[in-house]
């Protein structure tokens, strides 16, 4: 039997709403890992002078994901509106404060002692405390967490904002405009969220500045070169829909999203 179009709603809200919540929580457990983007693609460092440093393109691991996650939040802003995008985003924050939680309490577990010798070298005979090494990696710092969760909720509530204004100018065209617009406006401001509350005091106004700039242009030319999958995700919806169903949906999402809260 054809499923009607009330769970067919529900389905993929679910189905959206997983997306995000795991690539949101993942990103943030990898986010620990720093690499090169330049020599991922095997460039030379960019050594960019920004505000009087030198700036390269050194990256938290999650980046790798979160785009994503910007386009599931889109899609979900299509088509559920920003009662939709917050519902999942005060979720997903809570999610994620609790996995940190756990892992808080994981790391001050006391270790099995035959898991310490079992786990004492590496593969080349190299000591080292395993114990140690899963602290290191798991243990961020509080205010890194706090700036990533009041950057995540800031961002995501000027996301849906921005993407709904937009909307209001184009009506259902021009999808890349607020899809797009609204990704470029909502992470430059999380960009800086984060890390003004992680770091200051730590580091220098300026140089809070640089590294923002350095993870903007990142996070802006990769909003540039996801739009296409902005729309290959919406027509794979307005198929499942119903073009004319999921028109509708949109109109009422915007209707619903018209203050910052």
């Amino acid at each position: 039997m054809e499923a009607t179009l009330e769970v067919k709603k529900h389905r993929l809200f679910i189905v959206l709403c997983g997306i995000f919540l795991t690539n949101a929580l993942v990103a943030e457990m990898i986010g620990v890992k720093i690499f090169s983007a330049e020599s991922t693609v095997g460039l030379a460092p960019a050594n960019l002078n920004i505000l009087g440093f030198t700036m390269d393109f050194n990256l938290t691991a999650g980046v790798i994901i979160w785009p994503v996650v910007f386009i599931t939040s889109d899609l979900i802003n299509e088509y559920f509106g920003k009662p939709g995008v917050k519902r999942i985003s005060y979720l997903t924050a809570a999610l994620i404060a609790y996995a940190f939680l756990v892992i808080f309490i994981t790391m001050n577990l006391p270790p099995a002692a035959w898991w310490l010798d079992a786990n004492s070298s590496d593969g080349a005979g190299n000591y080292f405390n395993i114990d140690f090494a899963f602290n290191k990696i798991f243990g961020q710092g509080q205010r890194i967490i706090l700036g990533s969760l009041t950057a995540f909720i800031i961002g995501q509530l000027t996301d849906v904002f921005v993407f709904q204004k937009l909307r209001a100018i184009t009506g259902p065209k021009k999808l890349w405009m607020r899809a797009t617009g609204s990704t470029l406006v909502s992470q430059a401001i999380d960009s800086f969220v984060v890390l003004f509350i992680a770091f200051a005091g730590v580091f220098s106004t300026k140089q809070i500045i640089a590294i923002g700039i350095t993870n903007y242009i990142y996070k802006f030319v990769v909003a540039i070169v996801l739009t296409p999958l902005i729309y290959f995700g919406h027509n794979l919806i307005d198929n499942y829909l119903g073009k004319e169903h999921a028109l509708r949906m949109s109109d009422e999402a915007a209707a619903e999203s018209q203050r910052f809260l």
